[in-house]
Formats: structure tokens, sequence, C-alpha cells
């Protein structure tokens, strides 16, 4: 799908492009990000290839990522205004300050100003909770969320990194109190992270929130770069995010993305982006890069369609071990409807269903 062939996320009318630009590496405050001028420049390349979804957080590079993409989209108001700017809340900023990070009402409401001051605007287009508070209820965490929609302040709100009941929990709340739905769901979702599969994705598809896969190459890890052959001897600047994830499992993925890629003229990173893009519920996939050729590498991802034997051979190398209740929707309907086709699929007869003649007593 090419980038300006733009998605509806969730179960709303916000229209964002198939890939969002993250901007978690804007900033070189810890050591390893984009310079400012690299910031911008990528930046622009986006936007002017038809992109129109920016990722950020309060807490990236301590804000500065924050500032960079407000100085330099908050000064041209037709151009920020084309722009779905998405931002989070939840890390804290003020070290001993036991207000300063959570989901709680006091510190959702100075995240929320202190983050429109650094992108220099008056209002955000996606708020995301970062992570779940356990400590405060998520009534009060909705209803501080509904507030800054009714100022004007947000326009959308989503959870990130949340489990799967917490969410239903709040959509549920949301509904049936007339707040403020949540509309997108941000998860880490990869060949290599697949367990969302089990719980995570089946609720956001059944309660309408988009889902928005962080890390969709684990670190660089579903790159090509790092292979059965140079085992030990390629290293990574983000080494504990890179090193626990080099096993035979992860480099027989790699093999066979590079041998599609082949197939396809392509790259092994830019074939785990098509696979993830033809997941049932993705919505649009966050990309992050330092340098402006990783961008183009990775967009030109939008260009490719995996056939179905393809898809096939990757599911099975990836294939995660799921948690109960995963597989029972497969093993439910021979108890149900055995025999019987529905939706185009006929239920197997389990043998604990009477056979012939109703029941036996």
């Amino acid at each position: 799908m090419p980038l300006d062939h733009y998605v509806t996320l969730g179960h709303s009318g916000l229209r964002v492009s198939p890939f969002c630009l993250g901007a978690m590496t804007f900033g070189e405050d810890l050591g390893w990000g984009s310079s400012v001028a690299d910031s911008q420049a990528i930046i622009d390349r986006f936007l002017e290839r038809g992109g129109n979804f920016i990722d950020t957080a309060n807490v990236y590079t301590h804000g500065h990522s924050e500032k960079i993409i407000g100085d330099h989209l908050g000064k041209d108001r037709a151009r920020r205004d084309r722009v779905v700017l998405a931002t989070k809340f939840f890390g804290g900023m003020y070290p001993g300050d036991p207000n300063s990070g959570g989901s709680n009402r006091k510190n959702i409401i100075n995240s929320a100003e202190n983050s429109l001051r650094r992108l220099q605007t008056d209002y955000i287009d996606l708020y995301w909770m970062h992570a779940w508070d356990a400590t405060t209820p998520i009534e009060e965490t909705l209803r501080a969320l509904d507030d800054l929609v009714s100022s004007g302040k947000v326009r959308y709100i989503g959870f990130s990194d949340a489990p799967a009941w917490k969410c239903a929990q709040a959509q549920m709340i949301a509904q049936f109190r007339g707040l403020s739905p949540v509309i997108a769901l941000q998860i880490e979702y990869s060949l290599l992270e697949r367990t969302v599969e089990g719980e995570l994705v089946p609720m956001a598809r059944e309660l309408g929130l988009g889902i928005t896969p962080w890390s969709p190459l684990k670190s660089g890890v579903l790159s090509g770069k790092y292979t059965r052959q140079n085992h030990g001897s390629q290293k990574s600047d983000r080494g504990m995010f890179v090193d626990a994830n080099l096993t035979e499992r992860t480099y027989d993925i790699v093999e066979a993305l590079t041998a599609i890629a082949r197939e396809k003229d392509s790259t092994p990173a830019r074939v785990a982006l098509a696979w993830l893009a033809q997941r049932p519920g993705v919505s649009s996939i966050i990309l992050g890069a330092r340098r402006l050729d990783q961008l183009d590498d990775n967009l030109a991802a939008a260009d490719i369609t995996l056939s179905a034997a393809q898809v096939q051979k990757l599911d099975e190398l990836s294939k995660p071990s799921l948690p109960f209740p995963a597989g029972m929707e497969a093993i439910a309907p021979s108890f149900a409807y055995a025999g019987t086709t529905i939706n185009g699929k006929t239920a197997p007869i389990s043998p604990w269903v009477p056979q012939k003649g109703g029941t036996s007593y």
C-alpha cells in the first residue's frame, strides 16, 4: 500500500498513512540518536512521500524529540495541521516527584500542557497512555483524557503497552459512560514478537482499536544485518536489545526473509515490514530511522505484496507459543456446531458430541 493511501485508525474517522514516523531517535541526548538537522530532514522526506503520521513521547530524549518536531512544524500552522501528531504521557520527567509520572489526573494534565509547549501547538491529534498504571483507577485516567478532548487540547486517545483485559475494561467504561473511546493500540509486534496475537490483537479487532506496531524489525534484528554466518562479529549499539534475540530460530527467519527478498528483488527488512502490514488489525506501522537512507529503505516496503505461500512460510517459522485460551477458537466449533457450515467453514464432528440420534440419555 503506497504511503499516501491512507487508512482510518481503528473505529474512528482519523486518516493516517500506513507507515508512521517514530521519533524516539530524534536528538543525540542519549548518545545514539539523530542530530537535529538529520531529524528535520527525515521529517521532511516522510511528509514529501505522503506520510502524515508522526509519533513521539514526552520522555523521548528527555523532551528533546518533541522540541525538535515543534521547532520544525510549529511555526507553520498549515503544515502542522496536515500532520497527525501523536505523543504520550506516563513517563516521569522529574525524578523524586511522585506525581510527575503515571496515569493520574495531575500528571496527565501537566504532561499535556508541557508537550503542547514543546511541540509548539495548541492540540495533540492522538494522545497515548504510554503504559498501564496499576496504582491509578482507570476511571480517573479516562475522565482526565475526556476532559482534554472536551477542551480541544486532544483530538483522540490511545493506549500503549497495556494488557488486553485493562484495555477492554477501559473501552467498556468509556462506551457506557459516554467518554472518549480508545481508538488505537500501540504494541510491540513483529515476526519475533507474535505473542500479542493471543489476546491483544483479537481484543483490538473486536473493540475497534487500530494496531500500530512498534519495533517491527526487533531493533534491527530482522534487517538482514545479523546472520548465522557473522554471529558474534556483528555488533550493535543496542546490544541488550539485539544479542538476546540472536538465536537459531531467529536465523531461520532471517534466512527465509533473505530468500523471499531475492524473489522480490528487495531487502529482508522490507519483506519483514510487508509481512506485518498484511497482518489482520494492523493500521499503521511505526518506523524508526536515524538516517535518510534507512527511512527510504523501510518506506519501500509499501510497494511489496507477499504471496500466500511466502506468508505461510514466514508464519510457520515464527509461530508463537501462545497462552491459554489461544487455540480454543479452533476447537470450540466442533462442540457447538458439529458438521454444520457457518460463514463458509464446516465444523468437524467431535467424538464428545452425539454422533446420531440426538442426546444419549
